[in-house]
């Protein structure tokens, strides 16, 4: 496991998306909040995708300080959100380790009933409104439908999860006023689409993710993401900004407390 040298220690980062309740991570969870802190990713959030997933990712905030939970259900799990999960989630949404709802959207790559979809993503929305909570936005080949729910919902908090988007595509959420998260996916080589369109992006929307255990960022590929790694997205989104990583690290951090804690 690679790990920074003391003298090339970076300032602190903030994961705003990762999933230690997934199998792939969960079964170790000290072990890899322990190599985040190595690599000063002190804080972050874990992120629910469907029941058993919301579970763990508030087991998991409650017992580790710095850790906070969004939780709702991902498009390809939404056949199983039905009225008594929806309930069950809404009653969740009360727990103050709760700093969000998601991740939710629509997800058009797979088979997923479109419809079904679309109706566990409006009422996902309406819930993060009710409870004056971010919106976390999963959005695969469905820009155009994501992005007039969203604006017709009227709500002002909502993070672009994992963004993977044009430059284009960038400024429109940032026109709604939402932060943009970006991934391992802005350091793949061929993601020049995506680098070019942080560069849109106002340093006070950048927020920094893994997405873990999914989409290790370069030079870690091919392995399975964990959230220390976000070190790694961070410096190839300062090198792409031509600003100092460092700085960057801490924008980001500042941005997430504004985003899912409502302060500075």
């Amino acid at each position: 496991m690679a790990i920074y040298h003391p003298n090339e220690q970076p300032a602190a980062t903030y994961d705003a998306h990762t999933h230690l309740n997934d199998d792939a991570l969960y079964f170790d969870v000290p072990a890899y909040l322990g190599r985040a802190h190595e690599f000063q990713v002190l804080e972050m959030n874990v992120v629910g995708y469907n029941q058993v997933g919301n579970a763990r990712a508030l087991e998991i905030a409650h017992e580790n300080d710095g850790v906070a939970a969004v939780i709702g259900y991902q498009p390809e799990d939404t056949p199983d959100f039905d009225e008594a999960a929806k309930a069950e989630l809404e009653a969740q949404l009360s727990d103050p380790a709760v700093v969000g709802v998601g991740e939710t959207g629509l997800d058009y790559h797979w088979d997923t009933d479109r419809d079904v979809q679309m109706a566990a993503f409006l009422a996902q929305v309406d819930l993060a409104k009710k409870y004056d909570l971010p919106v976390i936005i999963h959005n695969r080949e469905a820009f155009d439908d994501v992005y007039r729910v969203l604006k017709e919902s009227g709500i002002k908090k909502a993070v672009i999860h994992s963004f993977s988007g044009t430059a284009e595509q960038a400024k429109a959420w940032v026109d709604l006023g939402f932060y943009v998260s970006f991934s391992g996916v802005a350091t793949f080589k061929k993601s020049e689409d995506v680098r070019e369109a942080a560069k849109v992006v106002p340093v006070d929307k950048i927020l920094v993710e893994t997405d873990a255990p999914y989409l290790a960022p370069t030079p870690m590929r091919g392995k399975t993401n964990e959230p220390g790694w976000t070190k790694y997205v961070v410096d190839s989104l300062a090198e792409t900004l031509g600003m100092n990583r460092d700085e960057l690290a801490a924008q980001t951090v500042k941005n997430a407390h504004r985003a899912f804690f409502n302060h500075d």
